[in-house]
């Protein structure tokens, strides 16, 4: 879990995807589509994806991905991230983040 949380932590946004998973590209399209740059991880394609899985579930991700990290916090799945922008609270996250600028 260690890693997840370091990795997590290494920019504006970070993003646990895995290539085949449509929800992680939606995430990714929306929160790109504020202006930011995602850092993404795609865990299909890391030879420790498998452990960085698992640490996400350990987490709370109740479907290891898509995981979305932002201004160094886990904010959550699809479901979380779909909400703070349903409720016009992702662009602030973001801003707060240093993720985009106005």
């Amino acid at each position: 879990m260690d890693m997840v949380m370091k990795l997590g932590a290494e920019s504006p946004v970070v993003i646990f995807s895995k290539t085949t998973c449509c929800m992680s590209h939606s995430i990714e399209t929306l929160i790109r589509g504020f202006g930011a740059n995602p850092t993404v991880y795609e865990l299909d394609k890391l030879p420790n994806g498998r452990q960085m899985e698992n640490a996400l579930i350990e987490l709370g991700c109740q479907l290891s991905v898509p995981a979305v990290f932002i201004g160094k916090d886990f904010v959550g799945g699809s479901n979380e991230i779909m909400s703070l922008n349903v409720r016009g609270k992702l662009k602030n996250l973001l801003l707060k983040a240093n993720a985009i600028w106005i």
